[in-house]
């Protein structure tokens, strides 16, 4: 069994730009076509080897953790 940890996911498809686009290592905010793109692969023949993961569709959040204060970064 594989599982998706989505991190922020914003459904209206709004651009943020600013601290909210600029906190993700990637430099923008998810959409749902970011998470259904993977559940398309994890679908396909193409992922019959991948197994038991959890694959994190976060920008990058996850290694970077970033939280006011941290790395220059400031919630405003």
């Amino acid at each position: 069994m594989n599982s998706i940890s989505p991190c922020w996911i914003d459904t209206s498809y709004k651009v943020y730009e600013g601290p909210d686009a600029s906190q993700q290592p990637c430099g923008c905010v998810g959409d749902p076509l970011d998470i259904a793109n993977m559940v398309m692969l994890l679908c396909s023949d193409k992922a019959g080897f991948i197994t038991g993961e959890n694959i994190c569709i976060d920008g990058g959040m996850t290694k970077l953790m970033i939280y006011h204060g941290d790395n220059g970064w400031n919630l405003e």
